[in-house]
């Protein structure tokens, strides 16, 4: 992933010139989560050998040369009606950044939607003039039908399963088609939108609506985003809560009695401009480890992505819990045992033989010597963030065969990597 950082410096530009840019299966048991599908049709790419393939595409709209990137699942059936999601970039983004998943790769592909998908969903990256959305006379919109059209009468789509999301500018894309299409998409995520810079022409019909902003990044653009979609979707008002600075957690309010079919959703973060925020990490970016895909998925289509497992690792000889030391997040930041407690920073999720707690991996120095710190460092996938967790509860270094080890009984005890002996001092339970 790759977030333009110098949209802190264009934004008030854009919003200058926001009247320039304007232009004219959610499966759910909680219907107030989730919008109810409208009756789907066949469209007239159903049953038909398909002649888009992946990749890039060309296509003239409104006589100007525009482009899209399209992701078919494998296997492709052309008797089954797929979900159609729309992925728009940030000012200055790519299409090729939003279908490759930026420096985070495949996983973040889509903004993170296409894996979760598992061969479920036709995914659409368009390329916006000039890098952005400005939507001109509506040239945007009119591209987006453009798109639909070329696409549904090529491939089986579920015409009640069309959906949008978008960082940014995407984000502000994504309301645009919110007001202007409101029966023609589903449901749209607007992740840190600055607003109606890409135009509303209409803006007063529901649509289901996620709104995903960081509390210091303008948040009052967010809040009116979120009460238009309120009003026009006929929920009840409230004062949703928002995390307090510094807390590095999201919180996810889901609006009360709103029209069937026509849910909101507002997740606001203790961050800033971001699309990927990692909770317990201060001012992280992560497409990867975020939980901002999850939290789409899950309103996109009522399914609910496992969480990750967590424990914490308790030193039997101690009776304490390793942790970061200060609930730091900085690299290096050392681990020692502590007294246990439910905190993030004691807080391990397994991925692989990753083990990670605050947005970090546990991470040994590179070829570390008996007697090394251990510490938590950004995620890599080397050996020396791999370990481990033996049955007799020693966790082992994969790079070095050296264990894991408390130093002390008190709070506050280094823990290291030292030659295996199997001591207490050398045996983690799961806690």
């Amino acid at each position: 992933m790759r977030t333009k950082h110098r949209l802190r410096r264009v934004w008030w530009l854009l919003v200058a010139a926001a009247v320039v840019f304007s232009g004219g299966g959610i499966a759910a048991a909680d219907a107030q989560a989730s919008p109810e599908p409208a009756p789907a049709t066949a469209t007239p790419g159903c049953g038909k050998a398909p002649a888009l393939r992946n990749g890039n595409q060309t296509i003239q709209s409104g006589g100007k040369n525009r482009s899209f990137i399209l992701s078919i699942p494998d296997n492709y059936d052309n008797t089954r009606q797929y979900r159609l999601v729309f992925g728009f970039h940030w000012w200055g983004g790519t299409a090729d950044q939003v279908a490759g998943g930026g420096s985070d790769g495949d996983v973040y592909a889509y903004y993170g939607l296409r894996r979760l998908a598992n061969n479920s969903t036709i995914f659409v990256a368009p390329q916006g003039l000039g890098n952005g959305w400005a939507n001109s006379g509506g040239e945007d919109v009119r591209f987006v039908d453009d798109m639909i059209s070329r696409i549904e009468n090529d491939l089986c789509v579920d015409t009640a399963q069309r959906f949008s999301l978008g960082f940014s500018y995407g984000g502000a894309m994504s309301i645009s088609l919110a007001c202007s299409r409101p029966t023609v998409f589903r449901a749209i995520a607007a992740i840190a939108s600055p607003g109606e810079i890409s135009g509303c022409a209409g803006g007063t019909a529901p649509v289901a609506y996620m709104g995903i902003h960081g509390i210091g990044d303008n948040i009052g653009s967010g809040r009116g985003q979120r009460d238009r979609w309120v009003r026009n979707n006929g929920c009840t008002p409230q004062n949703a809560p928002e995390p307090a600075a510094g807390s590095r957690t999201h919180i996810t309010t889901h609006y009360a009695n709103c029209r069937t079919g026509y849910p909101v959703v507002w997740a606001p973060f203790d961050g800033g401009h971001q699309q990927g925020p990692v909770d317990g990490c201060a001012g992280c970016e992560s497409g990867a480890r975020s939980w901002v895909k999850n939290e789409v998925w899950k309103f996109f289509t009522g399914d609910t992505p496992p969480a990750p497992v967590t424990f914490r690792l308790r030193a039997e000889a101690a009776g304490r819990c390793l942790d970061v030391n200060g609930a730091g997040t900085a690299n290096g930041t050392q681990m020692v045992t502590w007294d246990c407690h439910p905190n993030a920073n004691q807080q391990f999720a397994q991925t692989g033989q990753a083990l990670q707690v605050t947005g970090k991996c546990l991470d040994a120095p590179v070829n570390a010597a008996s007697g090394a710190r251990v510490q938590i460092w950004d995620c890599h996938g080397g050996a020396n963030q791999a370990w481990d967790i033996g049955t007799g509860g020693t966790v082992t270094s994969v790079q070095t065969g050296l264990c894991l080890t408390s130093g002390g009984t008190a709070n506050g005890a280094a823990v290291t990597v030292a030659t295996c002996r199997g001591g207490a001092d050398q045996r983690w339970a799961k806690a």
